[in-house]
Parts: structure tokens; sequence; C-alpha cells
């Protein structure tokens, strides 16, 4: 590090004030800065010395992601090669787990490339338009796009859906910190309406299983979706076939595991809480967020579960299964935590978190044609987060009013 060190120092003059390419300096600067921690002091102003900075903030949410990274790339082998081969005993013969992660590894790291890839050109664009120098806040929503995306889309619909996020949902409200919405969940939004039918049905979610015959790869929201509102009888006939039980492809067991379809890293739940404790345990992830959001998502699937009629399966899925399917814990985790488009106040990180997970699971039971709602849910709360803040301090100004008041 010390001969990178020293490279950099030789070639600095160039990129300063005078040199002949001192219009990239943010360029330069993002890179050193990466690197090795920044030289940078404060001119004027109280301010304070700590040893986290944002760009430690961001590689511990990195090292959050790596377990659903992992286990995603083993999951998009296990669940492309389990299909050519049916059944358990024939499948392992014939691959192994390190198969299964190598093929994974292959198809997920061209997503991660073209993600940072063309995400930081964007940033490095406009710090250097505008002279200003380049957050590592894209280090986090790098890594959390590719995640959230079927394993065959298009790459140059994710590079699309990545300028989408980084102009439209960043930089046009002045950059990282500034952006009242969830960047990545922008990007999610961005890719599934413009081009639907790369996000949703049977057949983005397994690798190739739109193009072999015999392979489909319909997540367990989707098969809900589809079988809503049948009739008693055919509701009978559903749950005699284990559709859901301890020993069909969507149980509880695997759904807590993550051996189902599903986007890259967030069908693990195991994989998840590792990430969430890693972010309560530096202080990194909100507590509050996390808990309310869950219990508003455990709450308004157990009011389903009590009114629910017999002849529908979505709503008569139990609470806790409910949670485990989607991505309702990783969006609870990593994208409703965001520090920035999420609530401020201590009691406004429990209300907004609460009305996560209720619309989460709301938009899931009455909107079939778009069976998750945890996307819309967070994006929907990020919007409303500045107005829960405002009658939290509000409430607080009047209660110390009144106070003040009553000792005249």
């Amino acid at each position: 590090m010390k001969l990178m060190h020293n490279i950099l120092n030789k070639i600095k003059p160039h990129f300063e004030e005078g040199g002949k390419l001192h219009t990239l300096y943010p360029a330069y600067d993002a890179f050193e800065t990466f690197l090795f921690v920044p030289n940078h002091t404060s001119q004027s102003g109280t301010h304070i010395k700590d040893s986290v900075d944002l760009k430690r903030t961001m590689v511990l949410v990195i090292i959050a992601l790596l377990p659903c990274l992992f286990f995603g790339m083993w999951n998009t082998g296990y669940q492309y090669h389990s299909q050519l081969i049916p059944g358990m005993d024939g499948y392992q013969s014939v691959y192994t787990a390190l198969d299964n992660f190598l093929f994974g590894f292959w198809k997920v790291l061209p997503l991660i490339i073209v993600s940072y890839v063309v995400g930081l050109s964007v940033e490095f664009a406009f710090a250097v338009n505008r002279k200003h120098q380049v957050n590592e806040g894209y280090l986090v929503t790098g890594m959390l796009i590719p995640l959230t995306m079927p394993i065959d889309v298009p790459l140059w619909m994710l590079a699309l859906s990545v300028i989408f996020a980084v102009v439209i949902g960043k930089e046009v409200f002045g950059g990282t910190g500034m952006n009242i919405l969830n960047p990545a969940l922008t990007a999610r939004a961005f890719i599934f309406f413009a081009y639907p039918t790369k996000m949703s049905g049977d057949k983005v979610w397994v690798h190739s299983a739109d193009k072999l015959d015999g392979i489909s790869g319909e997540t367990a929201l989707g098969q809900l979706a589809t079988l809503t509102d049948v009739s008693s009888s055919n509701a009978d006939v559903l749950n005699s076939i284990g559709l859901f039980s301890s020993d069909g492809i969507y149980s509880l067991y695997n759904s807590f595991i993550g051996i189902i379809p599903g986007s890259v890293g967030e069908t693990s739940v195991i994989a998840i809480i590792i990430g969430a404790l890693i972010l309560l345990f530096t202080g990194v992830g909100s507590f509050r967020i996390m808990a309310s959001m869950f219990l508003g998502g455990l709450f308004m699937a157990y009011i389903f579960n009590q009114v629910a009629p017999e002849t529908n399966l979505f709503m008569s899925l139990p609470a806790i299964h409910q949670l485990f399917i989607g991505s309702f814990l990783f969006g609870m985790v990593f994208m409703a935590t965001d520090p920035v488009s999420a609530a401020q106040t201590n009691k406004g990180k429990i209300i907004y978190g609460f009305l996560c997970g209720v619309l989460s699971i709301l938009i899931r039971v009455f909107n079939p044609a778009y069976p998750e709602g945890v996307m819309v849910a967070i994006l929907f709360m990020n919007v409303m987060a500045p107005l829960i803040d405002h009658y939290v301090v509000q409430a607080n100004i009047n209660k110390r009013l009144k106070r003040l008041k009553v000792n005249e």
C-alpha cells in the first residue's frame, strides 16, 4: 500500500488547481479516499473528531450484505441445477455445493460489475461537473441493486435502472444525503414498471427458465397470487397436495433457509438475520425501524388470518410464514433503515417502520397483479417520513409549551 500511496502523491499535483487535469480532481480524490483515510480537515466552525466516517459506515453495510450475496450465489446455482435433475438423490450425486456457488458466482458477478461501473461513472460525472467530492453512498447502493434483481435480468436494463436511480433518485435532489427516496428501491421500481416481464412471472427467477423446457421458477408470492379466490373444493385439493406444507418447496423451513426461487439476495432469512445483527451491533442499523416494521407486518398478517375467507389462501397463510417469503425481511433490514430516506426522530422511526410493515402486507394481499408490496410500501413511506417527523417534533413543541404555561 505504501507503493500505491507514493504513486498517488506523485501524480496528485496534476489534479490540483493549476494542473493539467484539475477538472478531474473529484475523481482522483474519490479514488484516494477509498484506498486511504481521508486527510481533509475542517477549516472553520466547531467540529468533532471521530474515527467513524461515511466510508466506514458504508463498508459496514457492505459487510452485512455479504451473507446475502454469498448465499444468493449458491442459491442461483442450486435452483438451476436442482431443476435440471429432479430428485434430491440424483441432484446431489452430480452437483456439489461448490458447483452451485461457482455457477452462481459467474452469473451474479456481471450484475455487480455493471451496477458499480455504471453507477460510479454517473456519480463521478456529476462530481466533476459540480466540482464537489464523490460521496461514498453508492458503495452500498451498487451492491443492493443487483441483490434485488432476478438472476437473468438483461445487463442493459440493469444499467438503465442504475442511471435512473442515481440521476432521478439522488442527484436531482443534491446527491448523497439529500435524496428523499431509497436509490436501490428506485432502481427496482424503474425496471419493474418499465420492463414488467423481466421482473415478474415464473420465468425470470431461475437461470434460463425461459429458454429450457421443464424449468419453472415461480416464487411463493407468485403462486399465492394465482390461487386467490378459489372455490372451497379447490382449496381442499390444494391443501391435500401439500402446498406450503412442511415438505413443500415453499415450506417454512425452506423459506427460512432460503432454498426457494426469488431475487438474488432476498431469499435467505438466516443470511438476512446475520446482516441485521451486524448492523445493530455496530450501531449502523436502526433497531426501532426493524422491530416496528416486523411487528407491523406480523400484525397485519395476523389480522388477515383471523378474517380470511376459507377460499383465500393468500390471506390464510400463517403470519410468520408471510414475512419469511418475498423481500419483506430484506427490505426491513437494508432498505427501510436507510438513514437518509427514513424518519429521523425516535418516535417517528417507530411509526414509519410500523406503517411500512402494514402497507407491505396490505399491498400483497389486495393487489394480486403485484404480489410483492414491500418496494412500493417503503417508497411511499420514504415520501411520508418528513411529514411524520414534522408532526412528532410539533407534538413535542406543543407539550413543552403546555408545561411552560403551567409553570407560569
